[in-house]
């Protein structure tokens, strides 16, 4: 009985802790329009650390523009590039390139937002 018990115990937190994890579905770009302050990323969840960091994402009319990339002791713009949502995650395209990246939007809200990397760096924003 025991053994029934504790199963169907960890049966119930394996779901509940699936769905503690679940990641936001994008419907469409209006969703993240906006301009947002990247405060931190990190390589995982586990790490200890955060970077600390000063871009700001600018996503309007389908562009996103990534403004203050602190480079070598100063800081610049890079030019729009396109973003769409593509099966419920953020794609941005990728300068100079035909490739893009992928991100699984971790958190929405109308004040912060978490992006993971498609090699599962995260990216923590918040609402200017």
């Amino acid at each position: 009985m025991k053994k029934m018990n504790l199963a169907a115990l960890y049966l119930v937190l394996a779901a509940f802790g699936s769905a503690v994890s679940a990641d936001v579905t994008l419907q469409n770009k209006e969703e993240v329009q906006g301009t947002w302050k990247l405060q931190s990323t990190k390589n995982s969840l586990t790490d200890k650390q955060a970077i600390e960091r000063e871009d700001t994402w600018v996503f309007k009319d389908g562009k996103v523009t990534i403004l203050h990339i602190p480079r070598e002791g100063t800081y610049y713009d890079q030019p729009p590039v396109a973003y769409e949502v593509d099966d419920g995650k953020l794609k941005v395209a990728i300068i100079g390139s035909s490739r893009f990246d992928l991100f699984t939007v971790v958190d929405l809200t109308d004040k912060a937002m978490t992006l993971k990397g498609k090699y599962g760096g995260y990216n923590y924003f918040v609402k200017k």
